[in-house]
């Protein structure tokens, strides 16, 4: 049975203040957060992580030569180490990613740096992620070409004078991709696109089908052809190229490297090992147990990288014959696999084409987490005060960060522009922000063990005692590896080293000037806020920390200039008998905190306007409202919370710019799922700008019945009580038995229930009417709901119960 809207009040009453005068304004400190398994807060990591196995091999070979896979190997292996750092810092309570750590731990100055230092990773996760997609497809085309011409497949046009084949321009060509690609996702993060779990989750047991595949097939081919192991990862068989010796190419010490050439080439391969910051941002959103979940999607990560990066590029060397592997299938080296397995060309074809697929998904998804990541990455800077409030200004019609975006997808085009796709170059820069973030960060937490003597959740093993001094000599080793890589990186990287310091340099002191001028910023704004609001923080919220009765109305509202669904709320409640709230949800940036102090809640220009916009409508209506703040990862999750914790009855918002009522409904549906018991229903109010408005029942309901489904059923229960046997039939048993029978036929045949199901959908929705019950519509200039006359039901004697038909509920298909 549908809800209708609160009546319309005209009452005299006025907002009630605080004695101080000031507007009671409750800021929760806890944020709203949905919760994941491990299995897909892994599968997010792996998205980000194992795009690197599709060019981090070939990049390696080139640097330092065959021996490269066992340094790949190393790498992975290493990452465990780097990965316990990462759930130590989760486990404590520092939360935001690298620079909420290394501020807490180094001092505002060094989590500038360290930002920096990643923000110069992430935006070159997108460019080589772009450009490596780019270097399959094209490899694929190109190889298609070739065999198309040597077996006369292909029309001339394609092939020159002489016979060969044409060519498409490799690194040309994969630049344009990538520039097309990054374009593509820069409008999707514009619009504000929906981040799934579910969608990393699929394409991981995709690519895990490849892994799979790529695996058992490599396998059996060095067993039948007798390959053999790269050489051993020692000083004598390491061969670096020029552009791998960087500064040092041209000195003495370049042919005497020894040990320091092992560092070297372990330098080299580090990029393998990118994507351990997406663990820290993902662990906010992993569910309880939190520790053991985050313990288990790190080993779960660490398995799946090292398998899949560390043996697929110990196997590329063994499989590709060296006269092809870098010259030709150096960007693409799991395609170079597939070509030289042993099998008929049709099949190895076919799973170069799959290849191709897979890693157009996973690499394709690298370059919008990079732009998610970057812009998370800057969202977090922007909220500690660095950015000013200038960056965070939501865009008019979406509401997302554009600002942040456009510049991140503009470096990044940038980047794509001045490397030309050459994945060497772009690999070797990349390399320099993998590395420094990760040393900031062990950097930082090696501090914090002395710093901060608080209870942890988990440590990185080992660690001695020396009387009443724990000496953390497994974090301390972590450091010196990272910080080793790091120092001879400046040397053997000049492309990097340049670039990256430069790139470094310029977002410090953007960060640096940007701060000074945002806090005088903020100063004012929180004084003026302190002037007309009485700030109060709460760790959880509840009716007695807002101090409302259960049962109340909750408006969401993003749009100082747009306030039509707090006004179409304030015009159907009386707030004498039903309060208010009006919601303002900080949308956290990824990555961010669960918890956020009084310090960390800046307020900005954007959200002191909305509040004092909901308080001027409130006031022109004479009603009270109460106020509430409350950071979000998730609007709808934030929603769904809140209403909880409120015990509310109907949770009100605008209509999205780019979601309609019904979709809005489904997202709010859908993480109202996600909540733990016990959970209370309520109703969804969807506001359209011209005051109209539709609702939906969140949560478990009777659903809607028409007059005519009502005779439909009874109908049937007539007919069915002429048989003896059936004198204590229900209606509600013959409800029953349809929803079973139902049930199993869905169970057999899946598609023919939806087919037929759809049917019944289309045909009814012929009939539908303003004023069904299924199809409410509020008027902003009718405070009543806006009914249609129901179709005229005839009568319906007994005696036309016989000719009765089951496809009256479900057409039976034709087909």
């Amino acid at each position: 049975m549908k809800t209708s809207p609160p009546a319309r009040q005209n009452s005299s009453q006025t907002v009630n203040r605080p004695p101080s005068g000031r507007i009671r304004l409750v800021v929760a400190s806890s944020v709203m957060l949905t919760f994941i398994s491990f299995w897909r807060a892994a599968a997010i990591v792996l998205n980000d992580l194992g795009s690197s196995a599709f060019y981090a091999g070939g990049i390696a070979e080139e640097a330092v030569g065959k021996s490269a896979p066992w340094f790949i190997l190393g790498v992975m292996l290493f990452s465990f180490a780097v990965r316990a750092v990462y759930v130590e810092s989760c486990s404590m309570f520092t939360r935001g990613g690298v620079y909420r750590i290394v501020k807490e731990a180094l001092g505002g100055t060094f989590a500038k740096l360290s930002v920096s230092a990643l923000m110069f990773d992430y935006i070159l996760t997108g460019p080589i992620s772009g450009v490596s997609a780019g270097q399959y497809i094209v490899g694929l085309l190109n190889e298609l070409l070739r065999l198309g011409s040597n077996h006369h497949w292909i029309h001339g046009a394609f092939t020159h004078t002489s016979g060969v084949a044409r060519q498409l321009p490799v690194d040309g060509t994969s630049a344009v991709f990538a520039g097309l690609v990054t374009v593509y996702f820069w409008w999707q993060n514009i619009k504000g696109i929906e981040e799934s779990s579910d969608k990393a989750l699929k394409v991981m047991k995709i690519t895990t089908v490849m892994v799979v595949l790529l695996l058992s097939w490599g396998f059996f081919t060095v067993l039948r052809t007798g390959a053999h192991l790269p050489p051993l990862p020692v000083p004598a068989n390491l061969h670096f190229s020029n552009d791998a010796l960087g500064f040092l190419k041209n000195t003495s010490f370049a042919k005497t490297l020894g040990l320091f050439g092992v560092i070297m080439a372990f330098g080299h391969s580090v990029l393998a090992m990118s994507g351990e910051e997406s663990l820290a941002q993902v662990n906010r959103e992993i569910e309880h147990p939190k520790l053991k979940n985050l313990k288990r999607a790190a080993i779960v990560i660490a398995i799946y990288s090292f398998i899949f990066t560390g043996i697929g590029s110990l196997l590329a060397v063994m499989i590709i014959p060296d006269a092809v592997r870098v010259s030709v299938y150096r960007d693409n080296l799991i395609a170079g696999m597939a070509m030289f397995m042993v099998g008929p060309l049709a099949a190895r074809i076919a799973f170069r084409i799959f290849v191709v697929i897979v890693g157009f998904l996973i690499l394709g998804g690298a370059v919008n987490t990079a732009i998610v990541g970057s812009t998370g990455v800057l969202m977090r800077v922007a909220e500690d005060g660095v950015l000013s409030d200038w960056f965070r200004k939501p865009q008019h019609k979406f509401g997302t960060s554009y600002r942040i975006v456009n510049l991140v997808v503009l470096l990044q085009l940038f980047t794509i522009l001045v490397t030309r796709g050459n994945v060497i170059m772009l690999g070797e820069a990349y390399a320099f922000g993998v590395i420094w973030s990760f040393t900031f960060n062990s950097l930082a937490m090696l501090v914090l063990r002395f710093k901060y003597h608080g209870e942890r959740g988990w440590k990185v093993p080992v660690n001695i005692k020396v009387g009443k001094t724990e000496i953390p000599l497994g974090l301390l080793s972590v450091f010196l590896v990272l910080l080793t890589t790091a120092i001879v990186n400046l040397f053997t990287k000049s492309v990097a080293t340049v670039s990256g310091v430069l790139f470094a340099a310029t977002f410090f002191v953007i960060f640096s000037l940007s701060e000074r001028d945002n806090k005088r910023r903020h100063d004012v704004a929180t004084r003026q806020m302190k002037e007309h609001f009485q700030l109060e923080h709460r760790d959880d919220i509840g009716t007695e920390a807002l101090d409302i009765r259960p049962g109340a109305v909750i408006v969401s509202m993003r749009d100082a200039g747009a306030p039509f669904a707090l006004k179409w709320a304030l015009s159907r409640t009386n707030t004498d008998e039903q309060d208010l709230v009006v919601l303002a949800a900080r949308m956290m940036g990824a990555g961010g905190p669960d918890y956020l102090s009084p310090d960390d809640q800046l307020f900005s220009e954007h959200e002191q306007m909305l509040f004092t916009k909901a308080v001027s409508v409130a006031e022109s209506f004479g009603k009270h409202i109460s106020l509430l703040v409350v950071p979000a990862g998730d609007i709808f999750a934030a929603l769904v919370q809140t209403a909880k914790s409120l015990e509310a009855g109907a949770v009100v918002c605008g209509l999205s710019s780019k979601l309609t009522a019904q979709e809005q409904a489904y997202h709010t549906g859908q993480a109202w799922e996600q909540l733990p018991e016990p959970k209370r229903q309520f109703t969804f109010y969807v506001v359209k700008p011209e005051g109209e408005a539709i609702s939906f029942h969140i949560g478990p309901h009777a659903p809607a019945i028409e007059q005519r489904e009502v005779q439909l059923v009874h109908r049937l229960w007539l007919s069915l009580r002429k048989s003896p046997e059936m004198h204590d039939l229900h209606h509600s048993d013959v409800m029953t038995y349809a929803l079973s029978r139902m049930a199993r036929e869905f169970s057999r045949d899946r598609e023919g229930t939806l087919r037929d199901l759809r049917r019944s959908i289309e045909e009814h929705s012929r009939f539908q009417r303003l004023g069904d019950v299924r199809f409410e519509i509020f008027d902003n200039h009718d405070k009543d709901l806006i009914k249609a006359p129901s179709e005229t039901e005839e009568a319906i004697e007994e005696s036309d119960v016989d000719g009765f038909e089951a496809d009256a509920i479900i057409p039976v298909s034709k087909e």
